[in-house]
């Protein structure tokens, strides 16, 4: 070998090596896994997360991923993307389970099932921290004292139940300020939907009854509670005591409405929530079903976002594990489809309640027939929503066409302004897509500048343009992370602008500016007098024009316009009506809220605080003689 040759081989072996991804570097990975059940992260070359697993074996799963041949185009895909991984040793299956479902629900990896409507649940609480316990609508952790039932399929559905109870049971909904101010009882007393323990009117054994009457109830043992009513109104008429039997017999009604909204009613089934799937063209819908205390209290339809080659039992199994992440679950789990790994889910939900929960798919019976219903409605709603989606991509191809765009857009980005006089101004952005309005990609931007006039409109829009497209900028890779099986992408293919041409040219210099030329623009200026439907639209190539009155694109464009305008109206308001609360007080280290409630409630006033000496100041309960001097100090220069 010659000098040259060994010299050329010396270089190659210092020179840095590729980076490698797809099955190459996973190979290069399982070398270093343990034989041992966790949960594995397979992320790509911008750090993004492609996919989060979990296995019995780790070592054996992420072997499988090395070899070359044998997987579908969503694997290959995800395989393909992979540069790096991250594992979790877990001591269990089941917590890899658990664990699998956070990170999913945190981290929302593309390739991976997603749980997209994902809000809490609405309960009904009643509390106990009170002499008097009032009933109300509860979301979120269960830190207050009382007994919650639930969940409830909407908010609506506990609302409409609440105002029930109160016609059969007369407990307060008052909070515990209004309750211990009143002097006399209010109008729900007047109407018959509260017995006014506030004033007296009931005493409190009465009032203790009627508690205890609604917990029944709530309970499940309605039966029982419309006997004891049914009971009391007859004595109550046996003695001639036509007005109190009235009131049983109207509470006794209240109680026949409740249970008349609430549909089926199992008799078997005392504590289940109840899924079904249902898949067409290429979409899931998942339909919830909650029976508690053997009473239907309503159902939820959800579309989870999973790849088409995904089955429905699958979509299923991924969609269960994340649906109890962060909820309570039932003793009893009815599912419409087998899954591959009901007996560790089972497993798994019950170490997470601690208490023993069944997984089952029933073949027969009360229980089939629930499932059967709640399959029903998955068809139907997923029915509806493949219905509005024609009519969404129908709208969206006459915007492509309407505005000149060479494609059907997936993601329209509208903006608006909001502000008095230039106070509190905000910037909004809403988004739409082929679902619809996607809320939760809505934003909205406080206006930072300082060297913004007050009321320059064309200054806030420069500004909301520039922090919107320089931050996609800054991570450029995300503008072809998604494929054609994305609904929605991360950069738009229409933007909106409310305003005329100076407005649009205003918008087109800021993208200019980043270094932008290949986003849509279009203007909305409103019509003379701001009627609804001579709107004249400006576009970068060609003069203003108008679409036709009736046109069903023209409707589009304004309710995407009205809603823009609405969410930036609602953020310029919750702004305001924080400034408005905002006092001298907010800015001393040390006074959070608490310490502002005291010190207002003893002084009345910030200005008055601004004024205390330090020993009036001492003298206001929970404020230290630091935190005081440190108040003092804060209004008082010289010290």
């Amino acid at each position: 070998m010659s000098g040259n040759e060994r010299e050329s081989d010396n270089a190659d072996a210092d020179a840095a090596p590729e980076p490698t991804s797809g099955a190459a570097a996973i190979a290069g990975i399982v070398k270093r896994l343990p034989n041992a059940p966790g949960v594995y992260r397979m992320i790509d070359n911008a750090g993004e997360p492609l996919y989060v697993g979990k296995a019995r074996n780790l070592k054996k799963r992420v072997q499988s991923y090395a070899r070359p041949t044998g997987r579908n185009n969503r694997i290959a895909r995800m395989i393909r993307a992979t540069a790096a991984m991250e594992f979790v040793q877990t001591a269990t299956e089941a917590e890899a389970l658990l664990l699998e479902a956070n990170l999913i629900k945190r981290l929302r990896p593309r390739f991976n099932v997603l749980l997209r409507d994902d809000k809490s649940f609405p309960y009904i609480l009643i509390a106990e921290d009170h002499a008097a316990p009032q009933i109300l609508k509860h979301r979120g952790a269960r830190k207050r004292k009382g007994a919650y039932f639930g969940p409830f399929a909407s908010a609506g559905a506990v609302n409409r139940t609440i105002n029930a109870l109160q016609k059969a049971f007369l407990l307060r909904s008052c909070s515990d300020a209004v309750y211990d101010s009143r002097t006399r009882p209010c109008l729900l007393y007047q109407i018959k939907r509260c017995a006014a323990p506030c004033t007296g009117e009931i005493d409190a054994a009465g009032y203790g009854e009627l508690v205890r009457e609604a917990k029944l109830f709530l309970s499940g043992r309605s039966r029982a509670v419309r006997a004891e009513l049914g009971a009391a109104m007859e004595r109550a008429a046996e003695r001639l005591d036509f007005e109190q039997a009235a009131v049983f017999r109207d509470r006794l009604s209240a109680l026949s409405h409740i249970q008349a909204h609430q549909g089926i009613n199992p008799q078997t089934v005392e504590e289940a929530d109840v899924f079904a799937v249902h898949q067409q063209a290429g979409q899931t819908s998942i339909q919830v079903f909650f029976f508690r205390t053997g009473q239907n209290w309503g159902n939820r339809a959800y579309f989870p976002r999973a790849d088409k080659s995904l089955g429905e039992a699958e979509v299923l199994e991924s969609f269960l594990t994340q649906f109890y992440d962060d909820k309570p679950v039932p003793k009893l789990v009815l599912l419409s489809h087998d899954i591959a790994e009901r007996a560790l889910l089972a497993e798994a939900l019950t170490a997470r309640a601690g208490r023993s929960i069944e997984v089952r798919v029933p073949q027969r019976g009360e229980k089939k027939e629930l499932v059967d219903h709640a399959l029903l409605n998955a068809r139907e709603a997923l029915g509806r929503r493949l219905a509005e989606t024609s009519n969404q991509v129908r709208l969206l191809e006459g915007v492509a066409e309407a505005f000149g765009l060479d494609e059907t857009p997936r993601r329209i980005e509208v903006y608006d302004n909001s502000h008095i006089m230039g106070a509190n101004a905000v910037g909004a952005m809403i988004v739409a897509g082929r679902d619809g309005l996607a809320k939760s990609h809505y934003r909205k931007f406080n206006i930072k500048s300082a060297e913004l006039t007050p009321g320059d409109d064309y200054g806030m829009m420069r500004e909301v343009l520039g922090r919107r497209f320089s931050r996609l900028m800054r991570d450029a890779a995300r503008r072809d992370e998604t494929g054609d099986d994305e609904a929605m992408p991360a950069w738009p293919d229409l933007v909106l602008i409310d305003g005329g041409r100076g407005q649009l040219n205003t918008a087109l210099e800021a993208l200019a500016e980043i270094g932008i030329d290949d986003v849509p623009l279009v203007g909305i200026a409103k019509g003379a007098d701001r009627d609804a439907g001579r709107e004249k639209f400006f576009t970068a190539d060609r003069d203003s024009f108008m679409l036709p009155a009736r046109d069903p694109v023209l409707y589009f464009v304004q309710r995407l316009r009205d809603e823009a305008h609405r969410f930036a109206i609602g953020a310029h308001r919750a702004r305001r009506s924080k400034t408005i609360g905002a006092t001298p007080l907010d800015e001393i280290a040390g006074v959070g809220p608490g310490r502002k409630r005291a010190l207002l409630r003893h002084f009345g006033t910030a200005k008055a605080v601004s004024r205390a000496g330090l020993a009036d100041l001492e003298a206001v309960p929970g404020i230290s003689a630091q935190i005081a001097r440190t108040i003092y100090d804060h209004f008082h220069e010289g010290g």
